[in-house]
């Protein structure tokens, strides 16, 4: 019997001790829920989330959403799914057109259309006609802290639908502790190339 076991019974162990480390530590899979990330990503899309590595601006991350989000009440474990827009140490400036700066230096934003970089962005913030600023933002949208760039461990985030995104414009920063890991959509997404920078 122990023969049988070590033959049959250990490896299928080591199988599944070995897939429950990926799962926690490097790699799972996720379900995208809403329409914040439209049209790049679609709701209820599986995805490719992976745990480790660097956050960097430009890739699309999910993060936990309790304790970021604070106009909300959860009553369980609730994530997001958004564009990292500033990393720490960056200053943030959106002008009225629709032109994203980091660190004074034009962002292309290629991921939206024109109309959700003006209208999109601006409008859900009341901030048509005069664009932002981090400090503006977080005046305006009451967050837990005024900020003129990203704080050490911070992430500034917005939805690629960002007219109809609850996002870091609403609630302000995404610390790195709440961050799961980066997503990354299959080749049949036709805008995999836009999710996987």
């Amino acid at each position: 019997m122990w023969r049988a076991f070590k033959s049959i019974g250990l490896p299928i162990i080591a199988g599944l001790f070995i897939a429950f480390l990926i799962k926690t530590f490097l790699f799972s899979f996720v379900s995208v829920n809403g329409s914040s990330m439209y049209p790049n990503l679609q709701n209820n899309e599986r995805v490719g989330l992976v745990k480790v590595g660097a956050i960097k601006r430009n890739h699309v991350i999910v993060f936990e959403a309790n304790g970021v989000d604070r106009e909300k009440t959860f009553t369980k474990k609730t994530y997001y799914v958004k564009r990292v827009i500033a990393v720490p140490g960056d200053t943030v400036k959106y002008t009225a057109t629709g032109k994203l700066y980091i660190n004074g230096k034009f962002q292309s934003q290629s991921y939206i259309t024109q109309q959700q970089r003006v209208d999109g962005t601006l409008q859900l913030v009341g901030m048509m006609g005069q664009g932002f600023t981090l400090k503006t933002l977080s005046k305006a949208e009451h967050w837990s802290q005024v900020v003129t760039k990203v704080p050490k461990n911070y992430y500034f985030v917005m939805g690629d639908n960002r007219a109809n995104s609850n996002d870091g414009r609403s609630y302000g920063l995404v610390p790195r502790s709440k961050i799961e890991g980066t997503v990354k959509a299959f080749p049949w997404n036709p805008n995999h190339q836009l999710i996987n920078k």
